[in-house]
């Protein structure tokens, strides 16, 4: 059975159109098409998921704690404010390519003391309806492609500034919808299953001793680390977007009722570069295609994938992507915050400017977002990004003093 790479086009889809500009200024004869983006499977795990964090450029290996920082640094729930809780967030994705693809996280945490918390997630990624089709064209039916991930984190302080934790994540992906092969010799496609695990570190300080209203955090999120993932019985295997998110925030009490926080993040996928294939067209135009085909061991390549980019260090410097972000808080109940993400044009070439508010209730938050793409025509123009936060501690205090209200 051949799946026309439908299910693939969801993934795919948008790098192709922001690499359209790269590819082209590139392809002139006699010189090399220097366009080598790294791809992974189940890419939706890196998809930023809450409204927040989105709005600063998808920062968060060290802003402050909150009941998302399951995805951007489960360490920091050693550091929140609050014993518990608990958020929902909805992003509808790609909508100026489809109509129906959407990202769901349900995302808490739970101080056990005041050195230790625990943490889940829950993110489940539709696609849609999607019609497939074998190799001679014959239309085999539609399926509902969808991906989920469920994980749970463990986080200590290791001193009074410094924290560790890890989590635990379990991945499916069903690409097919279980429609099975209907010429002889063709592929049965089944449901990807796959294991990772995170291991993170966090840091807080004030900056200038007692009495200081600077403060500085650092973060480090080594992130989906963990076996491969394969839809044909283990023939093909892929790898999952293991990734090195590092990550520094300033924050600044500039007055009794305003702060200021400006953070910048780092993000290196931990993955082998593909290996380029050379060819020469008849005009004489050196054409480099990507191999993404790769052997090497899940271990190997984090620790290779710093060093095997075929360009040398310039290349390696372009799989950095660089988000930097603000977010100004008034009163600690009404919040402004903007954002930009930056990838190189040889790597996906992703560009965009975000913006976003947030505001305080009496026991929840609620957070929105917006992604404003540096190009036309950009798939991930008019993305918007929707999160409610609950804080489960203020609300049970309020339920014993009288009638509660958000």
């Amino acid at each position: 059975m051949s799946l026309s790479m439908k299910f693939r086009t969801i993934f795919l889809v948008f790098v192709s159109f922001l690499s359209l500009t790269a590819a082209g200024q590139s392809n002139v004869a006699g010189q090399e098409i220097r366009y080598n983006p790294i791809t992974t499977a189940v890419p939706f795990l890196t998809i930023t998921p809450d409204s927040r964090h989105g709005a600063m450029g998808d920062v968060g290996a060290a802003t402050s704690p909150d009941a998302n920082s399951q995805y951007m640094n489960p360490s920091k729930f050693a550091f929140a404010q609050d014993k518990w809780g608990f958020s929902l967030s909805y992003v509808p994705w790609l909508r100026q390519l489809v109509s129906d693809v959407n990202l769901a996280y349900l995302s808490g945490f739970y101080q056990l003391d005041p050195t230790q918390a625990i943490g889940g997630s829950l993110r489940y990624f539709s696609m849609g309806s999607i019609s497939l089709t074998d190799v001679n064209g014959a239309t085999l039916g539609s399926v509902s492609p969808n991906e989920l991930a469920l994980d749970f984190s463990y986080s200590r302080k290791l001193s009074d500034n410094f924290s560790g934790g890890v989590a635990l994540r379990y991945i499916r992906s069903d690409l097919a919808g279980g429609v099975a092969a209907t010429n002889t010799g063709a592929t049965n496609y089944s449901a990807g299953n796959a294991f990772a695990a995170d291991v993170s570190f966090y840091y807080h300080n004030r900056l200038g001793g007692e009495g200081s209203n600077n403060s500085i955090a650092a973060g480090l999120n080594l992130s989906n680390m963990g076996s491969k993932i394969s839809y044909d019985q283990g023939t093909t295997k892929e790898f999952l977007p293991a990734n090195m998110k590092l990550g520094t925030t300033f924050t600044t009490q500039m007055s009794d009722s305003s702060s200021l926080s400006l953070s910048i993040d780092l993000n290196k996928l931990m993955v082998p570069t593909p290996a380029n294939v050379v060819t020469t067209n008849s005009d004489g135009t050196v054409v480099v295609t990507p191999d993404n085909n790769s052997s090497k061991s899940v271990i190997s390549s984090i620790f290779s994938s710093f060093g095997d980019a075929p360009g040398g260090l310039k290349e390696e410097i372009q799989e950095v992507t660089v988000s930097a972000g603000a977010e100004y808080w008034y009163r600690k109940l009404f919040a402004v915050r903007a954002g930009y993400f930056n990838e190189s044009q040889y790597k996906g070439n992703r560009k965009y400017f975000t913006a976003g508010v947030g505001i305080k209730l009496n026991i929840a938050a609620i957070d929105v977002s917006y992604v404003i793409p540096v190009e036309h025509n950009n798939p991930l123009a008019n993305t918007v990004r929707f999160t409610m936060l609950f804080n489960v501690e203020s609300f049970l205090k309020r339920k014993k003093a009288g009638p509660v209200t958000l």
